[in-house]
């Protein structure tokens, strides 16, 4: 005699015959394990909570993505000029009739690097050996041995003039800056010296 889940006894082994409830034995539904999933860090495959390859927890916000720093190189081109030499003439600077524009001059490329960059033509004679060496040829006899400095700092650099005897000027301006004081450049400013050289200034971020 079968006894149906409720505690009767039934003659017929299927369905009770007291209550009708069915004998048969309830079929087992078999459960699917919870699909893997990839760490949200590392990426390795996380079968439970905390991941076995990097530990991180996965009920924890995922971590904010970590940039690699920008690598900032600077650097200037320095040409002949030929819109600024025609300032110059026009100005009726020092010697500037007695000025030729120079029919060869490929532009010259100057990396930076330390603190201070000086700027002019060097002289054995005098021990004076600038960092952008304007000597040529050809030469622009409007630039100084010592004529200006490119200081670094705040990111960035800055152009003084050392007092220079024919000045120096920024981005086509006609006023000449004021000796031994810092003037902030920005990428792509332009520093005129002489009689018709420009030196541009390059910004150059690498990730």
């Amino acid at each position: 005699m079968a006894r149906c889940p409720a505690g009767h006894d039934s003659v017929t082994e299927d369905y009770c015959d007291v209550c009708g409830m069915s004998l048969e034995p309830a079929p087992v539904t078999a459960v699917a394990p919870d699909p893997a999933e990839a760490c949200v860090v590392c990426g390795a495959v996380r079968d439970g909570r905390f991941c076995e390859e990097c530990g991180h927890d996965s009920l924890a916000p995922a971590p904010a993505a970590v940039q690699a720093p920008e690598r900032v190189r600077w650097h200037v081109t320095v040409e002949a000029d030929r819109a600024y030499f025609a300032r110059v003439v026009a100005a009726g600077g020092p010697d500037a009739a007695a000025v030729g524009f120079p029919e060869f001059c490929p532009p010259r490329r100057f990396d930076l690097a330390g603190t201070q960059v000086t700027i002019g033509r060097r002289s054995r004679s005098r021990g004076i050996f600038p960092t952008v060496d304007l000597v040529g040829p050809p030469e622009d006899p409007g630039v100084s041995h010592s004529h200006a400095l490119l200081v670094a700092g705040g990111g960035g650099w800055s152009v003084v003039d050392l007092g220079s005897t024919n000045g120096t000027t920024v981005n086509g301006s006609p006023d000449p800056l004021s000796p031994n004081r810092p003037h902030p450049l920005a990428d792509g400013d332009q520093v005129h010296v002489g009689a018709w050289t420009t030196i541009t200034l390059h910004r150059v971020a690498t990730p």
